[in-house]
């Protein structure tokens, strides 16, 4: 696997960084998306209906492999089982760079699951922290990076990816979870995300960090570390396109 995204909930992925994801896919690049929890404590919807939606989410973003850890929605937060089980998809996937949501949000499980993340990406890579799979002891191994996507609250990005060629597949992802967002039909209760405005918002956030690069839409990444910028190729690609 050359990504793996860890998420709070199905449809986190979507919301977030759908765009990048098909971008990569497209590319050829394999994406794989870990949720922990199957959002059982969502106000709308039931796990059945999400499963399926997060299916058809996968397929219209081309994700290689996705997986749900089915732990307590509600009650996201690092401990030994935990951290060991997502060190243990880090091991038996490999991936070079993974995904969590960034650290300070509205939503405590998305708090929960950035720290379970990080954690996670430590111990991967001690040979002493011991996981298995299938029967077998495994490697340790730790990814490059680890990069954060944005929920509720903003933050500074450290870069942007430009989503112009893939936002019409980022909602298209979005809205294959139809139970979650706004429906006049429903006689479900209003959520945060099934407000009229928040897909308006969604798309107003793309807009406004594609504007900042000079693209039509942008999603947002932070890192803790820095990052190496390579000039080179960047000037190359400016000389391809004059």
């Amino acid at each position: 696997m050359d990504i793996l995204v860890f998420t709070a909930h199905p449809d986190d992925a979507e919301l977030t960084m759908g765009g990048t994801i098909a971008k990569l896919t497209l590319a050829g690049i394999k994406v794989g998306v870990i949720d922990l929890s199957e959002a059982q404590l969502s106000t709308r919807g039931t796990i059945e209906l999400r499963r399926k939606e997060a299916e058809a989410a996968s397929e219209i973003l081309g994700i290689h492999v996705r997986e749900n850890l089915r732990l307590h929605d509600g009650k996201l937060k690092p401990d030994e089982k935990t951290t060991s089980l997502v060190v243990s998809k880090i091991r038996q996937y490999k991936p070079n760079i993974i995904f969590g949501p960034y650290f300070n949000d509205r939503h405590p499980d998305h708090i929960g699951t950035s720290n379970i993340v990080k954690e996670a990406m430590f111990f991967s890579g001690l040979p002493k922290f011991r996981t298995s799979f299938e029967g077998k002891e495994q490697e340790a191994f730790r990814p490059h990076k680890l990069y954060y996507f944005m929920h509720a609250y903003d933050f500074e990005p450290s870069f942007l990816v430009d989503i112009s060629s893939t936002f019409e597949m980022k909602m298209r992802s979005v809205m294959a979870y139809s139970s979650q967002f706004f429906n006049p039909k429903s006689d479900e209760p209003e959520t945060f995300i099934s407000q009229p405005n928040f897909l308006k918002f969604i798309e107003a956030r793309a807009r406004m960090y594609g504007f900042q690069i000079g693209k039509d839409y942008a999603e947002p990444f932070y890192c803790e570390e820095k990052i190496e910028f390579d000039l080179i190729n960047q000037i190359k690609n400016y000389e391809a396109l004059t």
